[in-house]
Parts: C-alpha cells; sequence; structure tokens
C-alpha cells in the first residue's frame, strides 16, 4: 500500500465512483417505491429511468436525400 497522500486525480476518482454507486442504489431504491405505489395498469420504472449516471441511449435521427440537401442549402447558403 502506498502512504503517499492521494493525488487529484485518485481523489476526483473515488468521488465521482462513490457518486455512481450512490446514484444506483438511490435508484434502485426509488424505483423500488414508484413500483410498489404504481397503480394498476402503469408501466413499470426502472431504476436506469432514475439514475442520471446510467447510459441512455439516444434514437438515430435518419433523414431523406432532399431533407438532407435541404439542410445543408440553408447551413452554407442561408436560404
Amino acid at each position: 500500500m502506498n502512504p503517499d497522500p492521494f493525488t487529484l486525480r485518485q481523489l476526483a476518482w473515488m468521488v465521482e465512483g462513490r457518486g455512481e454507486f450512490l446514484w444506483n442504489m438511490t435508484a434502485c431504491e426509488m424505483a423500488l417505491q414508484i413500483n410498489m405505489n404504481r397503480k394498476k395498469g402503469a408501466k413499470a420504472v426502472s431504476p436506469s429511468e432514475l439514475n442520471p449516471y446510467s447510459s441512455k441511449r439516444k434514437a438515430k435521427v435518419i433523414l431523406s436525400v432532399r431533407d438532407s440537401m435541404e439542410a445543408l442549402k440553408k447551413a452554407f447558403l442561408g436560404k
């Protein structure tokens, strides 16, 4: 074990890791409470929806060729 004091990078890593861990525990507890008290027929809430550190996938936006060309014209030609 290194007896030297922690570097700023090590301290930041410890704080961020602890924050993520605590948010994960909090999100699980909140989801449990929400799901216990939800109305019949309501959609169940998952902990990942409540956790700000969880990775959320973004929907891809697919434009047609015409829409892409219009966006490029507006961006570069200003019309």
